[in-house]
């Protein structure tokens, strides 16, 4: 396990090949921001594991805070079933627990939510919409799902609302923690 001071598209298709569509998401339409701590595992010289984690703005109800986003979760397909997920999330949510929020977020694929559940992530049972670039708020399509980066950490049953403003630019809002 290592934390990575950067994580590049090469390093992306070295995990997963290289390929236009590689976390089979591109038909959503969406703009995802770029990960700011990353985390990974090597076998020998090879990079065959990442998870990557941006401190994210949102609204949960009335409520404004933040939460650390999880993304950019790849096991390259050859070494998949060996717990390499587990062990690079887990690293990431080690980490995101010195970050300040009291939650992690993720987006994932429908077939992928037993995964993430296995890893102690529950998925939101209400709609989240996300700020895109030219002013665009959708809902989001994928699977969301929260984990607790503190043990008294409580996520309300209200409406989400992730705040950016396109690939990069997270828009600073005042802070009130949710309780």
């Amino acid at each position: 396990m290592v934390r990575l001071s950067s994580y590049t598209k090469t390093e992306q298709d070295e995990i997963l090949g290289a390929g236009d569509d590689p976390f089979g998401v591109a038909a959503t339409g969406l703009t995802w921001l770029p990960k700011e701590e990353h985390f990974g595992i090597r076998h020998g010289d090879r990079l065959v594991a990442h998870a990557g984690l941006l401190r994210l703005p949102v609204a949960i109800g009335d409520t404004e805070t933040e939460v650390v986003g999880v993304g950019g979760v790849a096991v390259a397909p050859d070494v998949q079933g060996q717990g390499l997920a587990r062990l690079v999330v887990t690293a990431a949510l080690d980490h995101a627990r010195t970050m300040g929020p009291q939650h992690a977020l993720l987006f994932c694929r429908p077939p992928l939510v037993p995964l993430y559940q296995r890893l102690g992530w529950h998925p939101l049972d209400k709609d989240v919409r996300v700020e895109q670039p030219e002013a665009r708020v959708v809902t989001m399509p994928l699977r969301t799902m929260v984990t607790p980066l503190r043990d008294d950490a409580y996520w309300p049953s209200e409406p989400v609302r992730l705040f950016s403003q396109g690939v990069g630019a997270v828009r600073r809002v005042p802070v009130r923690r949710c309780s």
